[in-house]
């Protein structure tokens, strides 16, 4: 993230000169004053959490109780909210992972089945079993599938247990645990080419696994593909509608009496919905969508219902039709959960609460989870912006907007996440994943943080943002998952003027960096592996065009990109740094700095210097001999999918240390 020269409306957002200067010097109890940093000393002040909202990524209903499943929070939990009352009841700790995306019961109603995302593979278990009938007894582990994340679970009629996910470098497969026996088994791969299962419902006869490369898409990566598995024969069958085959991934699966329901993850084209004869899966139906998703189906009588990216949908199996339902209430941002209780949908939305809603009127009865008791504990985080009396940083469905006069924190609901963002002139602009775009947030106008900027759908990781103070545009890098490539956007907040660049690098790297000189972008690439190769090209924004490019040859692809004075700095994936002369185009300088960034790093430039960020350390480059020296060690900062460095007008530096969030007031020693 990088902040724009200060404005008129900058300074006076903190109540002009003296009051920034005065807001700048908090501590994560609220404001106080730091005497003036000396040549050669550092000064780190902790700003507190940075994002605190119970956040979730699953729900189910089980009788009148939806069990809720949480994302990234320190430890993963699930608690158990008693509908009519509207308050939570029970909670239980999940001892690995990092989110529940994928919750089941047995059809006895006794137990709920969970599975963890992980951040790495390994031994530890990743399905959990709750024991219902006393919510105080803890989930305990009942084993592992071999994939390192489990995305979806199923429980047929019989009590067996199907689970699917991905994660690891090969296709995802089938897994089945049996309780009787404690068992978990591996019954094969049905699609090489596929990078993650998202999909899996079950019978006594057959198990239905729904699959495809919503992540890690394009080149030889497989599309949708739907297989049935003979229980009896234990054989895989290719069962996908023809009208799918062209989607990214098969994404929700669910048994509707004789039928089953299937929903796709689109990109380029709308979702769709087919429904299939159990008996004689060639016999189906199939219906296009609203929007790029259709997941999480529930019925009410013969109508169902299901989330998109905007709300919710019904279709009707009668008509094979499909409308968008009119909503009177807030936003429901991203739904992980939709269930049918009392002639109600009962929708759990990513912004932390439970919506009870009239499907004829489209009424709503809003409980926050929160307040009904769960209990909410600092999120890992994605972007970070400071600037003009204020930081941001980008949660899950969330930014948390912290006042750097007072130290208070205000969270604004957002859908996705805030993977980047740049303040401009007071106003804040994010690249928000997944398929959002740019969306704004200006504290003066009194307006709720919105969109100002919609891109091509399958564009839909915005990674990094900047400011391009000369031709007065914002700059976002984003990748595809699904297609592959990326793609190089730019908004004019002056007239609201846009312009998407598919695949400038070429159409296998993804876009991961962008910074700007003098009317210039500079664009970073690389491939979904560290092995891929990075190249940088030099890109004119508003003509659109090319200027040169240049194979940066650190074998590992671009982390981040920063310009000092004449210098491009690139820092890669295996922690590889080069500083390239733009004017001459040459590489000066080359470096392994693997010790103190590797992965996903992040670079800004500030006070005449660069400066780096990892996952465990922050450091700098002396501007003359570029050699590398710590500034901060150990931070093991809160990241949720890479880390992040920025800077105010004031020179001061954000960033995280744990999951809170940290400034820091860097004076090096002049050599």
């Amino acid at each position: 993230m990088q902040i724009s020269h200060p404005s008129r409306r900058s300074v006076l957002q903190a109540g002009g000169a003296a009051g920034l200067a005065a807001a700048l010097g908090l501590t994560a109890s609220g404001p106080a004053t730091a005497a003036p940093a000396k040549a050669g000393s550092t000064e780190i002040t902790d700003l507190g959490p940075a994002v605190v909202q119970f956040s979730l990524m699953s729900s189910l209903l089980v009788g009148d109780i939806a069990y809720i499943g949480s994302r990234n929070l320190d430890p993963v939990r699930i608690v158990a909210f008693h509908v009519p009352t509207g308050k939570v009841v029970g909670e239980t700790v999940v001892a690995t992972g990092y989110s529940i995306q994928t919750l089941a019961a047995d059809p006895a109603g006794r137990y709920l089945y969970a599975g963890v995302l992980q951040k790495s593979g390994g031994p530890q278990p990743n399905l959990y079993r709750w024991d219902l009938a006393t919510l105080s007894a803890p989930a305990t582990p009942i084993g592992q599938i071999g994939d390192r994340d489990v995305r979806d679970l199923s429980v047929s009629p019989d009590g067996r247990l199907y689970a699917v996910g991905g994660g690891n470098p090969g296709a995802p497969a089938l897994w089945e645990y049996n309780p009787a026996t404690g068992q978990v088994s591996n019954l094969g791969i049905p699609d090489a080419g596929a990078t993650l299962a998202r999909a899996v419902a079950a019978t006594d006869a057959t198990v239905f696994f729904g699959a495809g490369s919503t992540l890690n898409g394009g080149g030889s990566a497989g599309r949708a593909c739907l297989y049935a598995y003979s229980r009896a024969t234990q054989t895989f069958a290719q069962v996908t509608p023809a009208e799918m085959l062209a989607d990214p991934s098969i994404r929700e699966l669910a048994i509707l009496g004789d039928k089953l329901l299937v929903g796709s993850a689109a990109s380029t084209q709308q979702s769709k919905i087919a429904l299939l004869d159990l008996a004689n899966p060639s016999s189906y139906a199939v219906a296009t969508s609203i929007g790029k998703t259709a997941k999480n189906f529930t019925n009410i009588g013969d109508q169902v219902y299901f989330a998109n990216e905007t709300g919710l949908c019904t279709f009707s199996p009668a008509t094979n039709s499909i409308a968008q339902l009119t909503l009177n209430g807030p936003s429901l941002g991203e739904i992980w959960g939709v269930d049918a209780r009392n002639n109600r949908i009962l929708a759990t939305s990513g912004y932390g609460f439970v919506a009870e809603i009239d499907p004829g009127t489209g009424t709503m009865v809003v409980t926050d989870l929160g307040e009904a008791g769960a209990s909410a504990t600092p999120q890992t985080v994605m972007g970070i912006a400071a600037g003009a009396g204020y930081a941001y940083v980008g949660g899950n469905g969330v930014i948390a907007r912290h006042s750097l006069a007072t130290g208070g924190v205000a969270n604004l609901n957002a859908p996705g996440e805030a993977k980047d963002a740049v303040i401009v002139g007071g106003v804040l602009y994010t690249g928000q994943y997944s398929s959002q775009g740019i969306w704004t947030y200006d504290p003066l106008s009194g307006q709720p943080i919105h969109q100002a900027a919609d891109f091509p759908g399958a564009q839909n990781r915005p990674l990094d943002v900047c400011w391009d103070e000369v031709n007065r545009l914002v700059l976002v890098a984003a990748q595809s998952d699904t297609e592959g490539g990326g793609s190089f956007w730019t908004y004019n907040p002056a007239t609201g003027a846009k312009q998407c660049f598919i695949n400038p690098i070429d159409n296998r790297q993804l876009l991961r960096a962008v910074a700007t000189r003098d009317g210039v972008a500079f664009l970073g690439g690389g491939l979904p592996t560290l092995d891929g190769a990075g190249t940088v090209v030099a890109f004119d924004p508003a003509a659109g065009r090319e200027l040169w490019r240049l194979d940066a040859g650190s074998g590992a692809g671009l982390a981040a990109l920063a310009v000092q004075g004449r210098n491009l700095y690139g820092l890669t994936r295996k922690g590889g740094l080069f500083v390239l002369d733009i004017p001459t185009r040459k590489v000066v300088h080359r470096a392994d700095i693997s010790s103190l960034s590797y992965g996903f790093g992040a670079l800004v430039a500030n006070r005449g210097v660069i400066y780096g960020v990892s996952d465990t350390n922050v450091f700098r480059f002396d501007p003359k001999s570029f050699e590398v020296s710590t500034v901060l060690a150990d931070t093991d900062g809160g990241w949720y999918s890479g880390s992040h460095i920025t800077n105010d007008e004031n020179g001061y530096l954000y960033t995280m240390r744990g999951r809170n969030l940290v400034r820091i007031d860097d004076h090096p020693r002049k050599p």
